[in-house]
């Protein structure tokens, strides 16, 4: 593994402790100049004012936020600005306090210790907008999630995206503090590149279901409470989307735990998917040549729009498909609410069918055999 490089003086931006890049005279209006130069007489009792100026600024900013704009926000029917006026008075107070400490570390002239403290003031700064971004993303997203233009994050894809932006705030944030301190990030970087590459050869199949399943949130192909069917054959209740993989609970109550690699390169066919979550089943049945279709029809019909479970609308509707060998065939096509159903109401169905046929006297034709003997009689 690569060694992190040590710092050297064309390194880093920061690596002069940040000390000889703050001049005090550049934070100080034109009109001020003379009350400097008899500060710049008395440097602790500078340094003090200076904090003390600091440290008052800070409590009216923090007046601000807390009256001034939690008034305005209040009035607004917008959730997200109240979320950011209170996320954000924090790190400006943090900010504007240790921001006077540095003019303050700079005013009193130390001898010594002069670029820690404004590093370590100027660590306390990143610090603060970094916990202040991470405590703000989730609710960001919560208020995203209820917006129908941000139609790719949901409550189910919360977490995913939380998370990522949750390491991006982190890794930026010690990025930064590492110049400030003087550090070569560089080297850090390359040796996290080859960690990298270790861990990705030794858990390819755990990052390909990783990676799946994010491809899988971000497309969205099903959501929990869908039903499924996989090209393999498993059909089922989504009932949880994981990073690494996707399970489903069969009619006969069996889950099965699919991984996410292997469903994203599979054929699914969502039963639950389309403008509505209505499904249509079919019951093909057969009738006797020389039946009046048109009572064949009427009679299909009828026995479909009575059942109490499937749907007006669209209502059930009957198709004539073929000329069988043996018989007319007809399908009757009706629409039900839940796929959970299908397999009862499919068989409640074909029971009143069939009921319904032998009220009418209709024949419901099944395969005949007439066998002939042929004896020596025969051929004579």
């Amino acid at each position: 593994m690569a060694e992190p490089a040590q710092p050297t003086a064309d390194d880093a931006v920061f690596v002069d402790d940040l000390a000889n890049q703050i001049d005090p005279v550049d934070w100080i209006p034109e009109v001020l100049m003379p009350s400097w130069e008899v500060v710049q007489q008395y440097p602790i009792l500078g340094s003090l004012a200076v904090l003390l100026s600091a440290y008052l600024f800070a409590l009216l900013s923090r007046a601000f936020f807390s009256v001034v704009l939690v008034r305005l926000v209040t009035k607004s029917e917008w959730h997200l600005d109240d979320v950011l006026v209170d996320s954000l008075k924090r790190p400006v107070f943090t900010t504007i306090l240790f921001l006077g400490i540095i003019l303050a570390v700079r005013v009193a002239n130390l001898t010594t210790g002069v670029g820690f403290f404004i590093n370590l003031a100027a660590s306390v700064i990143i610090v603060s907008w970094m916990l202040a971004f991470l405590r703000l993303s989730t609710d960001v997203l919560t208020h995203l999630s209820n917006h129908p233009a941000a139609s790719l994050v949901e409550p189910r894809t919360i977490p995913l995206f939380d998370l990522v932006i949750k390491l991006i705030a982190i890794l930026l944030a010690s990025y930064t503090l590492l110049l400030v301190w003087g550090i070569n990030p560089v080297g850090w970087l390359a040796s996290a590149g080859i960690v990298g590459i270790a861990v990705g050869f030794a858990a390819k199949d755990t990052l390909a279901n990783l990676f799946s399943g994010l491809f899988i949130l971000a497309d969205s192909p099903y959501q929990i409470g869908d039903f499924i069917n996989l090209d393999s054959g498993e059909r089922g209740e989504i009932i949880a989307i994981g990073m690494r993989s996707t399970r489903l609970l069969t009619r006969s109550d069996v889950e099965i735990t699919v991984p996410n690699a292997v469903i994203a390169n599979a054929k699914i066919t969502n039963e639950s998917g389309g403008p509505t979550p209505k499904l249509r089943i079919g019951i093909p049945v057969g009738v006797a040549y020389g039946t009046n279709a048109d009572d064949v029809v009427a009679l299909l019909q009828e026995t479909g729009l009575a059942h109490t479970e499937t749907c007006s609308d669209p209502e059930p509707r009957v198709r004539m498909r073929a000329f069988g060998a043996s018989s007319l065939d007809f399908e009757l096509l009706c629409w039900i609410l839940d796929p959970r159903d299908r397999g009862r109401i499919r068989h409640e169905l074909l029971l009143d069918v069939y009921r319904a046929f032998g009220e009418k006297g209709i024949e419901i034709p099944y395969s005949k055999h007439d066998i002939y003997i042929k004896t020596a009689q025969d051929e004579e």
